[in-house]
């Protein structure tokens, strides 16, 4: 028997109001965020970090004052090791490591450490890799993981973007919010999922090519006869250009069209200040000022017991031979991806 050790990766969220400005520092200080070198990109933290505090402080006042998404994760490292030890063999404990706030990379790997696992798994909680999510925080670890000589065979997963029981999560929502439709015939399916700088895609990375391969073979299982369904991608900040379409957008033209938006977070699986302060506040408002018919928010995949379910099949399927690699042990990116951690 083996002890392993699984660690979660999120993005971590303050956990009070307080804590909003260090956390949002945190984050625009981070090169895979903004990439111009140090000490600009410092001081260009300290500034927008300094500017948004106000407007992110009353965002997380919707919350309760803190971030929803620790306790979130921790609901879903204790859903998933119960589910790896089912049935004995190897012995499985699994750690949540956040990337801009408590628990950092740092603290979790003194943990890991201390536990002394036979082998390491790196598993990020974003489906869909991006360097600015996964590439950042997986870095992260293995840069704290070499000051302090962890030195424990790894296996580092990238992606999972439409691994089978990931959609069938997905699905099982989905239809149980169709179900709640009252109209029926005019049902527009909205995946949303949060949004990029087009130049960080045009460099090469895979994240809008897997969101939208996933959400089509999500879309292609749903049973509505010539179902109408898009893409697109929310939480735009600054003044670069971002990929589009953006949500509100989506939302703005599907009231026009008399359509009923039932929105799916295909990104998120967890509940957080996108979703509880975006989607299901500022978005409603904006469904509702442009006659939507109906506005319905499909829930993350939390605990869901097939998302759940998919996690520790990951875990459990991880290839042996490869340093980084989606559920399926290859690269599932063409090839124009050059930013695809799997470079095999």
């Amino acid at each position: 028997m083996q002890k392993k050790a699984v660690i979660l990766f999120n993005l971590g969220g303050p956990d009070s109001l307080n804590a909003v400005k260090p956390f949002l520092f945190n984050l625009f200080n981070d090169k895979a965020i903004i990439s111009v070198p140090n000490p600009m990109r410092f001081i260009l933290a300290k500034l927008i970090s300094s500017k948004r505090e106000k407007t992110a402080q009353e965002i997380y006042s919707h919350m309760g004052g803190k971030s929803t998404i620790i306790p979130q994760t921790i609901a879903q490292k204790d859903a998933l090791e119960a589910i790896l030890n089912e049935g004995g063999g190897d012995a499985y404990k699994v750690f949540i490591c956040m990337r801009y706030w408590h628990p950092f990379s740092h603290e979790v790997v003194t943990e890991v450490k201390n536990y002394n696992p036979d082998e390491i798994i790196l598993l990020p909680l974003y489906p869909q890799f991006s360097t600015t999510t996964t590439a950042s925080s997986v870095n992260d670890w293995n840069n704290n993981a070499k000051k302090a000589w962890l030195e424990v065979p790894t296996k580092t997963i990238c992606c999972y973007p439409y691994e089978e029981k990931f959609i069938k999560s997905h699905l099982n929502l989905i239809n149980d919010a169709i179900k709640r439709v009252k109209n029926k015939d005019s049902i527009r399916i909205l995946f949303s999922a949060h949004g990029l700088p087009k130049k960080i895609i045009d460099k090469g990375d895979p994240y809008q090519w897997q969101v939208e391969q996933g959400a089509e073979k999500i879309a292609k299982k749903i049973e509505i006869d010539n179902l109408d369904w898009n893409v697109c991608y929310q939480s735009r900040v600054g003044p670069l250009e971002w990929i589009k379409p953006s949500t509100d957008e989506e939302i703005v033209r599907a009231g026009k069209e008399g359509k009923s938006v039932v929105l799916v977070p295909i990104a998120f699986v967890s509940e957080h200040s996108e979703t509880l302060v975006e989607l299901d506040i500022e978005y409603k408002k904006l469904a509702d000022e442009n006659n939507v018919k109906e506005y319905i928010r499909v829930p993350t995949l939390s605990v869901e017991k097939d998302f759940i379910r998919s996690l520790a099949d990951i875990c459990k399927n991880a290839p042996e031979d490869k340093k980084a690699c989606s559920n399926e042990g290859k690269r599932i990116c063409p090839d124009w991806f050059s930013k695809c951690f799997n470079k095999q």
